[in-house]
């Protein structure tokens, strides 16, 4: 027995390293535009000009058209893409928002600054959304993921090793995730300028994400178990914290990476916080319902884990009474 525990943590230990390294390596490694989603404005023949510049970047751009420089504007306030730009008569302008994400922004000046010299001027760079001046970068906000997944991950490690079943598991959750986000809005809003927007709708978005994270972990251990513990606790951490695109964005990992971490609690709580914080809302149903959506289900997988649990217990044979001992014969 001793043995076969040494060979499972010989084996075991390089395999976490791999996945580990794969989870958080590769993406990092890919970083570039994928299909990132970019407007173009202008007149017909600027425009196709533009177009065919853009196209030399296979499957870097997925190119949209507007009618004029405000509906670009608009479209990119609403996050429907990343920027714009605007060919004219005296040049191309870009249209930003470092809000959405400081890399893209970069991203899409170097891409379209290249262009110049084609154009014959310079490039107008306007961020119609810009980043908070307290962290232009967006570091604060990418480095609140991992965070926000190790307290849902500790609550539910910590309710299920508790052996908190039912309706008082779900109590425990839901309140921990509460504070967890009135917690990290007063760190993040109030004290870092990381994130802006009303105070309580960043605290909501923070504390959803906990939740859902958290009653994910719970929800399958109640289900499968330990087994379920460990399983959870893998998928929020190496697959959801790395392919989140909290850092950059979806559209800048290598796929299926960037879609994966949207339908995972800590790419669709960064994307939420990003809607709510800096765009009034803007694109926040598909993120808020895939945070809703792991948090209704783990709470309710870990409702049916206890009533299962006491389903079993009660159908369990009572053990038979201990019989009165033989009288001795005299």
């Amino acid at each position: 027995m001793d043995s076969r525990r040494v060979i499972a943590v010989i084996v075991l230990v390089p395999v976490l390293v791999s996945l580990a390294l794969w989870a958080f390596a590769w993406p990092a490694a890919r970083t570039a535009p994928h299909d990132l989603l970019l407007g173009v404005a202008g007149p017909p023949a600027s425009v196709a000009r533009v177009e065919q510049r853009l196209a030399e970047r296979e499957g870097a751009f997925e190119i949209h058209r507007y009618a004029d420089e405000a509906a670009a504007r608009e479209a990119v306030e609403d996050r429907a893409v990343y920027g714009a730009v605007v060919a004219g008569d005296r040049g191309p302008k870009l249209l930003t928002a470092s809000a959405a994400s400081p890399v893209v922004a970069q991203a899409l000046q170097q891409a379209v600054t290249g262009q110049a010299p084609a154009s014959g001027a310079p490039v107008q760079v306007v961020d119609v959304v810009p980043a908070p001046a307290a962290d232009p970068r967006g570091a604060a906000l990418s480095a609140s993921v991992l965070p926000l997944a190790l307290a849902g991950i500790a609550t539910g490690a910590v309710t299920t090793l508790l052996g908190l079943r039912g309706v008082r598991a779900v109590v425990a959750l839901t309140g921990a995730a509460a504070l967890t986000g009135l917690v990290a809005a007063a760190i993040a809003h109030s004290w870092l300028g990381a994130v802006g927007g009303d105070w309580w709708a960043v605290a909501g978005v923070l504390g959803l994400s906990a939740l859902a994270v958290g009653a994910g972990v719970a929800g399958l251990a109640a289900l499968l178990g330990r087994p379920g513990l460990g399983l959870g606790a893998a998928v929020m951490m190496l697959l959801g914290n790395p392919f989140s695109g909290a850092s950059s964005a979806p559209e800048m990992l290598p796929q299926p990476a960037g879609a994966i971490g949207q339908w995972l609690p800590p790419g669709a709580g960064a994307s939420l916080l990003r809607s709510v914080s800096f765009f009034d809302g803007a694109a926040a149903a598909g993120p808020a319902l895939t945070l809703t959506s792991w948090a209704v289900l783990g709470t309710a997988a870990v409702l049916l884990g206890g009533r299962l649990r006491r389903r079993a217990r009660a159908g369990a044979p009572a053990p038979e009474p201990a019989s009165a001992p033989a009288p001795v014969a005299s």
